[in-house]
């Protein structure tokens, strides 16, 4: 991914692709971005126009980098206002015909200013730029988001469970068969292998999760499968909603990121001198990642529903700790069975949710990450258990601390966090923290019925 972008020819083996995609059915282009609240933003342009978005791109204006979740615009120190102009490029190499959407593909964009330069607040951008960081100090990282979705009846915006049954039962898989097989044919068909389906533990609730990628792709890759659920469920007269809180006080879909981190010696979690077989690179890595959980939340999870779902004792990861298969952990080591560490071991981050700007999820894990490797951090002992049924003053003893629990002290840990700020530049830290200080002004009053209901069907 170039850092500028200048009009000229078009690239390479495009007009074989948009002969294919005509044979195919295919009509119109969806091309996308994400905000910096978590909304999916799109251009569209027919088929036989690709050619000429892909040489001088769409145009777009940058008042969406502080549009807050429900299209409400904040003003922050560099970017917001209705002055400017931005140009789309479809990224061509993540070009697919939609299989569950007839007649239409699907790119996602970066952008990039009027004169070339790549826009400076790109968030596909910034999780590229982490992810050359890595390689510059010869690592390879791999990563993938869970999905957990609920799906409710069509025909009301109040939620309607369409799945009865017990958790993860037999009972909710034999309700949901047709459609996960429809479902896995149409990732398949657009180039993503699904490990594994089933239902989940929540009202209405599944899951699915797909192989690992790099980094950006994992974030490409997220909002694929999101859009295909959709559009699946659509044509089984569901709606899905990945929204972190359906229905106040109970268990919500969280979008837990996975990843691993590879050196010359192999997956830094596997097979090292340190503890379950961490590297001591390995163990630095997650070290930093655990020190800026609590800014990292602001991205990951920082819409004011969020927290509605960010409660104890439900395997949110509410707990700025870590362990080893720990699941009230908000940083989980999974270690993988004898024989399988070397492809399986990875760490998961439990905080985050759907909300999330998946590029600035995983760009911001891999700038905490490397920044802990720099420094040569070390992991503090790890948790077992339930922190929650601790006193405070056990919590207090063993280095047990809770992770924000509003969007406004979320945007303040973002704000104050230097190894972030530092990696996501001046003007998309900022755009972030505007965003996010917005929403946690305008909703501090709202309740839990409200804000689920704002936010239900918006992921």
């Amino acid at each position: 991914m170039s850092t500028e972008w200048i009009p000229g020819p078009e690239q390479a083996g495009l007009a074989d692709a948009v002969a294919r995609l005509r044979a195919e059915g295919v009509e119109l282009v969806e091309m996308s971005f994400v905000d910096n609240a978590g909304n999916v933003r799109v251009k569209a342009v027919p088929l036989d126009r690709l050619p000429a978005a892909a040489r001088f791109g769409v145009g777009a204006s940058p008042c969406f980098e502080t549009f807050t979740f429900d299209d409400v615009m904040a003003l922050g120190r560099y970017l917001g206002g209705p002055d400017g102009d931005l140009r789309l490029v479809p990224d061509l190499d993540r070009l697919v015909r939609l299989a569950a959407l007839p007649g239409w593909a699907w790119a996602p964009a970066d952008k990039f200013t009027q004169d070339g330069s790549r826009f400076v607040a790109c968030q596909r951008a910034f999780a590229a730029r982490q992810v050359q960081a890595a390689a510059d100090v010869g690592l390879t990282v791999l990563a993938a988001f869970e999905h957990e979705w609920a799906l409710g009846a069509a025909d009301t915006d109040e939620f309607v469970p369409v799945l009865t049954g017990p958790a993860y039962g037999q009972v909710r898989l034999e309700a949901t068969a047709d459609y996960a097989r429809e479902l896995v044919s149409a990732l398949r068909e657009q180039g993503l292998e699904v490990q594994q389906f089933h239902p989940e533990y929540a009202l209405g609730q599944v899951e699915l999760s797909v192989a690992a990628t790099d980094p950006l792709g994992a974030a490409d890759d997220a909002l694929l499968v999101r859009h295909t659920v959709r559009a699946v469920s659509r044509r089984h007269g569901w709606r899905a909603s990945f929204a972190p809180c359906l229905v106040p006080g109970g268990a919500g879909s969280g979008g837990h990121l996975h990843l691993s981190v590879h050196g010359a010696e192999g997956n830094l979690f596997a097979d090292g001198s340190g503890r379950y077989g961490l590297h001591p690179a390995g163990e630095a890595f997650l070290a930093g990642v655990l020190r800026e959980l609590p800014a990292l939340v602001a991205i990951g999870a920082g819409n004011p529903a969020s927290f509605l779902r960010l409660e104890p004792s439900r395997w949110a990861g509410v707990w700025q700790v870590w362990g080893r298969e720990a699941r009230e952990a908000a940083l989980r080591l999974i270690t993988g069975t004898t024989g399988t560490q070397q492809w399986a071991a990875n760490a998961e981050v439990k905080c985050f949710d759907a909300t999330a700007n998946p590029y600035l999820a995983v760009g911001a894990v891999l700038a905490a990450g490397l920044a802990g490797m720099r420094e040569e951090l070390r992991l503090p002992q790890e948790i077992s258990g339930d922190p929650a049924a601790l006193t405070d003053d056990e919590r207090t003893a063993a280095g047990v601390r809770r992770l924000p629990t509003n969007a406004a002290v979320a945007a303040a840990a973002l704000e104050e966090s230097e190894v972030l700020a530092d990696a996501l530049g001046k003007e998309l830290h900022d755009a972030i923290c505007t965003v996010r200080r917005a929403e946690a002004d305008r909703f501090a009053d709202a309740d839990p019925a409200e804000l689920a209901a704002l936010t239900r069907w918006r992921w």
